[in-house]
């Protein structure tokens, strides 16, 4: 596989690459490695899937990969995840994405997985957090974290160190490229402007798109509604997809249309599928798509009802989360020990 070959898998279905040059440089130079991170916080759903999708694009571009369990994020950012429920999460989050990661077509074995409290205690990692700190306004650690971090008009030190603390950590990682949600983009900013001053360097950043809730707007990770959850049945599937925010021929904020093309389509396409909608023969029959750019053609001229396209996404939604969901279920424990006021 040529260098543009890899470049084109790295950065396929995400929102922004900042910069492509230094991406294609990478590739030209090896195999570059890369880094996720994941706060143990609230349980895992669809949205994290469409990341897992990409991790599977960069082991097939010959990257090096490595997921990291940011364990200590969790607890900083408001107590969103108590310390003593830390452990049980990072146990939790590790197998679903473990999980995500071999339904999306990759082997879960070829990535590396790193708990944050095993290296951000060390004596080195803090100095340099405290040079850090001491470098840094609280203004540019707010405006770094906004739209990461819990906000309040009284916000507590654990939210100002932690887009510190995510800049050390692709250091720390030794991360040529940092990936992430589109809302990290501030964070990563931060890390290309200061971590060459504290032992690492610029990473590439390969930021992905977020996906629009089931309901319009931003996913909620509160709105049970505006998202597909992991351990989901088909039953509980199909009914949020037909009720989901889908106006015919209209695509912003469309989450069906999204799920499709940054999860659904790229999964059955590894697994050499086609996506089929049912439809009655007075409306014109079937329709089979290989493609998720025909399948977007049709429903923004009309040729695809929202009421035919609901019920087959949300069948095909339920089987690419259905090896995850019979993982996840086959060991109640995990959820049970990491969110026991939900599954005691």
């Amino acid at each position: 596989m040529d260098t543009a070959e890899r470049f084109d898998l790295a950065t396929r279905n995400t929102a922004e690459v900042v910069e492509e040059s230094e991406l294609e440089a990478l590739f030209e130079e090896g195999s570059p490695s890369a880094y996720i991170g994941y706060a143990p916080t609230g349980e895992m759903h669809i949205g994290h899937f469409t990341t897992m999708r990409k991790l599977a694009d960069f082991l097939n571009a010959g990257m090096e990969v490595t997921v990291l369990i940011a364990d200590l994020h969790a607890h900083l950012d408001d107590n969103k995840s108590p310390f003593e429920l830390l452990d049980a999460r990072s146990a939790y989050y590790r197998e679903s994405i473990e999980a995500m990661i071999d339904a999306a077509g990759a082997d879960a074995d070829a990535i590396e997985f790193v708990r944050g409290s095993d290296f951000e205690l060390d004596e080195e990692y803090t100095l340099e957090l405290l040079r850090m700190a001491a470098e840094t306004t609280v203004s540019r650690a707010q405006r770094a974290g906004s739209e990461v971090v819990r906000e309040s008009d009284s916000p507590k030190l654990g939210s100002l160190l932690y887009p510190l603390m995510q800049t050390l950590d692709v250091g720390a990682l030794d991360a040529d490229v940092a990936y992430g949600g589109i809302d990290q983009r501030g964070i990563y900013m931060l890390s290309r402007e200061v971590l060459s001053d504290h032992g690492g360097q610029a990473p590439v950043c390969i930021l992905a798109p977020l996906l629009s809730g089931l309901s319009g707007g931003k996913m909620s990770a509160s709105d049970d509604a505006s998202k597909v959850n992991l351990t989901d049945d088909c039953d509980a599937v199909v009914e949020k997809l037909d009720g989901a925010y889908c106006p015919a021929g209209e695509r912003e904020d469309n989450g069906v249309l999204e799920y499709l093309e940054y999860l659904v389509f790229p999964v059955i396409a590894e697994r050499g599928a086609e996506f089929h909608v049912e439809r009655p023969e007075e409306y014109g029959g079937d329709l089979t798509y290989d493609s998720y750019a025909d399948l977007e053609a049709d429903f923004r001229s009309g040729e695809l009802h929202p009421a035919d396209l609901k019920p087959a996404a949300g069948a095909y939604i339920s089987r690419v989360i259905d090896p995850v969901r019979r993982h996840l279920r086959e060991r109640p424990e995990l959820l049970r020990e990491a969110y026991p006021e939900t599954y005691d």
